[in-house]
């Protein structure tokens, strides 16, 4: 009876064997095969062509709704939904006007679209589901209708009354097309009279209203019909090749004049941990022994935190306008286009006009998105905004810029210029130190920590900040030297009385 015990346990313990064996083949079979398509979808598309991102939805929370068009779609992100559907009749009633042109025939568009597509969907961030002719019919009715705008569209359309709006949908990250599409199809319309750069330039002409600098600053800079506006680089479109008018809005806000350039090459924090990583990981393998990976974390921690200040600095921000005044530090105007051009130097801060309306937060939101997503990027205008949001803690702030001719807002109130700025820099990771503004925090932070330049300050705001104060210490001045004059005779007379 016991061997027949031992017996069924046994082929229960065979089976049970075999199934965990089964189900094990089946897990690591599937583990293979996850791989293997993660292999293929590498393979499948370029991650170096990527320029159209969806933003991050740590950005998102800040406002989700300046990433979201309110009155256009462009490109495929944004495709198909219902408050944007309005203006797809626009944009067919637009491209038959591109059709009425002699040498003009859709089967050419479609056609050079196709050819395109492969190259244009790996500029777009994860799979977009959309059919190879959903796909091209989207490039050709959002580029023509695009390239109408930039060229020239007509003051009484329909469309001229949301112009505002379209604006500002079209300089958002999520809707965007290549450049190269745009380019392309260009040519399809000017043949012969078609000229490099001329797409940037129209570009940079219709998204001229956006600019964050007064009209007065930027007259005859940006649409004089002999500026080249990336001039600032040396061929516009081969550099540009797969992005698109968000950047070259971006490049022109940062053209020329000594461009602003990282201390360390734009590189950020990550960079920087992960070069930390390799001097550790390139020692050799007898000095790391048999030591894990949270060990490692720990020691690359260390050779970070342990650097001189001189080398990592602790300048991440700058006291606001009203403690910076009190250490007496002044604000002046700086006059330039070059809205982040920002100068330091003997306790004088000068800081270009910044023009504050209600497309701003969308505007700057969409650019910091940019820089955050895209590697190739710099952090200038990042830098900028963080520079802004460490002036601005209050209403007072606001009020005294203004008051200096830096901001000029059209905002309800100073207070809403103050909780713009402080909510531009939520979710956002930078490391001042590595960029074009590191200097001149060192320097605004150098200043305001001299307890001589609080003091002098301070005696200045007591006694000569009106001509009734000034008058006041000069009166005490002078009777205190009266009175010290005449104490010295007196003790004079006693010591040496006359013979």
């Amino acid at each position: 009876m016991a061997a027949v015990f031992n017996k069924e346990l046994l082929i229960w313990y065979l089976i049970t064997l075999k199934l965990r064996e089964t189900l094990d083949f089946d897990w690591v079979g599937s583990i293979k095969k996850k791989i293997e398509q993660a292999g293929q979808e590498d393979g499948a598309r370029s991650w170096s062509k990527l320029s159209i991102y969806r933003v991050p939805h740590y950005l998102r929370e800040v406002d989700n709704k300046a990433y979201v068009p309110q009155v256009i779609s462009l490109g495929p992100y944004h495709r198909g939904k219902e408050h944007l559907r309005k203006m797809d009749k626009h944009k067919w009633r637009w491209l038959n006007h591109v059709m009425q042109r002699p040498n003009q025939n859709i089967e050419l568009y479609l056609y050079t679209a196709r050819e395109m597509e492969a190259k244009a969907r790996s500029c777009y961030e994860g799979p977009i589901n959309l059919s190879s002719n959903e796909f091209v019919e989207m490039m050709v009715l959002d580029g023509c209708f695009m390239l109408e705008l930039f060229r020239s569209y007509p003051r009484n359309d329909p469309v001229f009354a949301s112009m505002d709006f379209i604006k500002g949908d079209m300089i958002m990250l999520e809707n965007q097309l290549p450049l190269f599409v745009l380019d392309r199809f260009l040519r399809l319309q000017l043949n012969n009279s078609y000229q490099k750069g001329l797409l940037a330039q129209l570009a940079l002409e219709f998204f001229d209203p956006l600019t964050p600098t007064p009209m007065t600053e930027r007259e005859g800079t940006y649409i004089a019909a002999s500026f080249d506006p990336l001039s600032v680089l040396e061929d516009p479109l081969s550099v540009l090749e797969d992005l698109h008018c968000l950047d070259v809005f971006r490049k022109s806000l940062l053209r020329p004049g000594p461009k602003p350039r990282s201390v360390q090459g734009g590189l950020h924090c990550l960079d920087v941990f992960r070069k930390s990583l390799l001097r550790l990981w390139s020692k050799p393998r007898s000095v790391l022994g048999g030591l894990h990976c949270l060990h490692v974390f720990r020691k690359s921690l260390l050779r970070l935190w342990t650097k001189p200040q001189s080398v990592q600095g602790d300048h991440q921000s700058i006291p606001c306008v009203t403690e910076l005044r009190e250490a007496g530090i002044k604000f002046r105007k700086q006059k330039t286009d070059r809205f982040w051009d920002v100068k330091f130097k003997k306790g004088i801060l000068r800081v270009p006009t910044l023009l504050i309306d209600d497309g701003t937060k969308s505007l700057f939101l969409n650019l910091i998105a940019l820089e955050q997503c895209h590697t190739d990027c710099g952090n200038e205008i990042t830098s900028f905004v963080v520079f802004m949001d460490n002036l601005i803690n209050s209403p007072e702030d606001v009020a005294y810029l203004h008051y200096c001719g830096i901001i000029d807002h059209g905002l309800g109130s100073d207070a809403d210029v103050a909780n713009l700025f402080n909510q531009l820099c939520q979710q956002v990771v930078i490391n001042i130190n590595d960029s074009y503004l590191s200097q001149l925090f060192k320097d605004v932070n150098r200043y305001y920590n001299n307890k001589w330049h609080t003091w002098r300050a301070s005696l200045k705001h007591k006694y000569f900040s009106n001509p009734w104060a000034i008058i006041s210490l000069v009166a005490a001045v002078v009777l205190l030297l009266l009175t010290f004059t005449q104490t010295f005779f007196g003790v004079y007379a006693y010591y040496r009385p006359r013979s």
